[in-house]
């Protein structure tokens, strides 16, 4: 792979835009090619090439090249040579290349290619120099954190150091704990589970007043392990119990009662009051959470250090081999002196990250602590890939084999036709609006990734724990080659002369297979995705208990994928009232007229709508944002229109016929504005990409211009339950699956450009690293005091 997609690929997607440019300075580098391609001059007629080197001396099979010397003349000489000189401007911290050379022929195309060059480099040492403030500034924040909580534990571990003076007791306890951990760190069998007082044996985090030691990071870790010291080791003390004065504990876990006691502006004490060992561990939890986000930033700048100094080298080393210069050793020697190439700030944040890590909370298990900080990458498996193909297989022989059995049996030319359309096509349409979703989600990771959007940085996901597009095929086939299967064993329409009933086994397997995959949803064992199902479980109870969970980016996109599973969620109250309330043994239903199902109709149909609507709410009253409040009234309307189409389907009166299209059109105005111009952002008149937007991932614009198309087209699919337009070889519960899965495939289109959109906002504001709330929250204004 070359250099320059490699390069691409180990790029940090949110901050592509503050890499060196590379593309751009090697096009400057054609151009200089080119020149000196077209000025170059011809030494001997094209004829005479190869007459010329029959007549050249012989210089001999062993003869050796002779190697010069270089006295102190010639090293001057050499100095003087060197086409560029580096300048640093102190008072504007910048780095300025003036090229000697500009009488050459063709040197105003290399000093507009040091312009730029400088440019580049300046850029870089300027976002690498503000991301390493950042995180000393993070590092200091840490450090408290660090310091309140080894007081905590303390204070859990030793309730009753209150009654003592707390300086000889903090001594002694520190002492007792350091050498007791001592004593069973080496008697402990490996891999034993050490006990909570082994676990306050960490090393102790010392802030320096010092400006240097402050540089450095101010975190010097000490193992306390010994009784008595050498005395080149510098003494630690334990963090004073004080500090537990002047912090109080962030209440970061959100519930229900919690947000209505918000509400009813009921404040309980949020001072440390309760120091039990529930909440030490909730503490540690979090701060775990903190330094492994922390960590992974220390990392990626360290990346990002290395991959633009690597950049510099390669294409100073072109310019090099074009040019047939020696500039590329003045250059990088500058790279390697600048804050850029010299820093060790953020390696010494990295080592002492990863003991303080070990220490603290893994007990000095250090391989443990490694697998957590740098966790192995997540490898394709052959066994998935092969699986996904079989299922695949299964699924197309599947569908033909059914197609077959339809065509030969004649199944749908008989009087039974109606019956089965009516009670077993819905039952079995549920999956197939499942596995159509699934197979959408499935090609949006896969053009995620193919144009590097950051969707499980977006998503939230646990590093590791996101679904590829090959595993997501995978559920989805599986899931079709059951339904399928399922579907066969109900074609048989033969009941019993005598009973007039169905195979009772045959008739419930439907349901069988709906309880089976609720069930392996619900699973708590650790099979089949599980982090993933209870991702999902959390992002859907928060859905349905909206507005009392602050709003999150997985919470509303899930709800926005049910407004277009209303269809699904339709056949899942139908599984309900069949096997419940009608006769499944003779495929008979009163479910179209039975009052109590006509009315839950209306209610399963509005749940998501009315969900969206809540967390529209939620965050207009938290963010004070007026966008949100037009959000949340679009959802209103869409509410409307369903509830009158409903009632529409149910009464066919022009009255409700008008109602129904009048707020069906404004709902879906409303909402192919909101689409087109909030979620994707497109339509911007002023945008150097006419219609669109600055930024685009895909390079094809045509491709914008038919995602809009389509989605003005399948925004008004609903017309078809209004109008009811006649199709005599479809039956009106499969056009409105049909239709049902048009909705599905627009919601798929909308979902890669509304991830596209946030990830090209978060890159504009350079934001790869999600915020991690911490435990503490420390009395600012006793600390100036102090």
């Amino acid at each position: 792979m070359k250099f320059g997609k490699e390069y691409t690929s180990q790029m940090v997607p949110e901050w592509q835009e503050a890499y060196m440019d590379y593309n751009f300075l090697k096009s400057l580098l054609k151009e200089i090619q080119r020149f000196k391609l077209r000025n170059k001059p011809s030494l001997t007629p094209s004829g005479l090439r190869r007459k010329l080197t029959l007549y050249r001396a012989f210089s001999g099979l062993t003869q050796t090249h002779y190697t010069v010397s270089h006295s102190p003349s010639h090293q001057e000489q050499d100095i003087e040579s060197q086409p560029i000189i580096v300048n640093r401007d102190g008072s504007e911290n910048k780095y300025e290349t003036t090229f000697l050379m500009t009488s050459e022929e063709g040197g105003e195309y290399e000093l507009v290619y040091f312009k730029r060059l400088d440019d580049e480099f300046n850029k870089v040492d300027k976002f690498y120099k503000s991301k390493v403030e950042e995180v000393m500034k993070e590092a200091a924040m840490l450090n408290k954190q660090m310091d309140a909580l080894i007081a905590f534990r303390i204070k859990v571990e030793k309730p009753s150091l209150l009654l003592f003076d707390h300086s000889v007791e903090m001594t002694r306890l520190a002492s007792d704990v350091a050498s007791s951990s001592a004593v069973l760190a080496v008697s402990t069998p490996k891999g034993a589970k050490l006990n909570r007082n082994v676990s306050m044996a960490m090393e102790m985090i010392e802030e320096s007043n010092s400006h240097n030691e402050q540089s450095d990071n101010q975190e010097h870790v000490k193992p306390k392990v010994e009784a008595e010291k050498p005395k080149n080791t510098r003494v630690t003390r334990p963090a004073p119990l004080e500090i537990l004065d002047r912090v109080h504990f962030n209440h970061n876990y959100e519930t229900p009662r919690s947000t209505i006691k918000g509400v009813l502006n009921f404040h309980s004490n949020t001072e440390l009051v309760n120091f039990s060992r529930k909440n030490l561990n909730k503490v540690e939890e979090q701060l775990k959470r903190t330094f492994i986000e922390f960590y992974r930033k220390l990392r990626l700048l360290k990346s990002y250090s290395f991959l633009n100094i690597l950049a510099f080298s390669k294409i100073m080393k072109k310019y090099d081999k074009i040019t047939s210069r020696d500039g590329a050793k003045a250059y990088m020697e500058m790279v390697d002196n600048s804050y850029l190439g010299s820093s060790d700030v953020v390696t010494k944040l990295m080592d002492r990250v990863e003991k303080t890590f070990t220490k603290h909370f893994y007990n000095s298990n250090r391989n443990k602590a490694m697998r957590i900080l740098r966790p192995n990458t997540k490898r394709e498996r052959h066994r998935v890939t092969f699986s996904m193909g079989f299922f695949a297989g299964c699924t197309t022989a599947l569908v033909l084999a059914l197609i077959l059995i339809i065509r030969t049996r004649n199944i749908f030319d008989n009087s039974e036709t109606t019956k089965y359309m009516e009670t077993l096509f819905p039952l079995h349409s549920l999956y197939g609006f499942i596995v159509l979703h699934l197979l959408m989600y499935a090609a949006n990771v896969y053009f995620w990734r193919q144009y590097r959007v950051n969707h499980s940085f977006i998503f939230g996901f646990k590093r590791g724990t996101g679904l590829g597009y090959n595993e997501v095929l995978l559920l989805g086939f599986g899931l079709a080659v059951f339904a399928l299967g399922s579907v066969l064993a109900n074609l048989d329409m033969q009941i019993d002369p005598e009973t007039k009933d169905y195979k009772t086994l045959t008739e419930l397997i439907p349901l069988i297979l709906l309880l089976v995959v609720i069930a392996i949803l619900l699973c708590p064992l650790n099979i089949i995705y599980r982090s993933s199902r209870v991702f999902f479980l959390i992002c859907l109870f928060h859905c349905i208990c909206a507005p009392l969970y602050k709003v999150s980016f997985p919470d509303f996109f899930l709800a926005d994928q049910f407004t277009s599973q209303v269809q699904a969620l339709r056949s899942f109250e139908f599984y309900i009232c069949y096997y419940c309330g009608g006769d499944f043994k003779q495929r008979e239903n009163t479910c179209n007229s039975n009052s109590v199902f006509i009315t839950f109709s209306f209610i399963v149909a509005v749940i998501p709508y009315w969900c969206r609507f809540l967390q529209c709410l939620r965050r207009l009253f938290e963010e004070k944002d007026p966008m949100q409040g037009y959000n949340g009234l679009k959802y209103f309307l869409t509410i409307i229109a369903v509830c009158l189409r409903t009632a529409y389907s149910l009464n066919n009166s022009m009255v409700w016929m008008v109602l129904a299209m009048i707020f069906s059109i404004f709902a879906a105005v409303a909402s192919t504005y909101w689409d087109l111009v909030i979620d994707w952002g497109l339509l911007q008149g002023h945008s150097k990409n006419r219609w669109l937007r600055d930024k685009l991932a895909i390079p094809h614009k045509s491709v914008y211009f038919i995602a809009m198309v389509l989605n003005v087209l399948l925004r008004f699919a609903w017309l078809q339950t209004v109008l009811n337009f006649k199709f005599t070889f479809f039956h009106k519960q499969a056009m409105s699956s049909i239709v049902a899965c048009l909705e599905i495939i627009r919601r798929g289109i909308w979902n890669f450009l509304r991830v596209e959109n946030e990830h090209l906002t978060n890159v504009g504001k350079f934001r790869a690293f999600k915020s991690v709330p911490l435990p503490f929250n420390y009395d600012e204004d006793e600390d100036k005091d102090d």
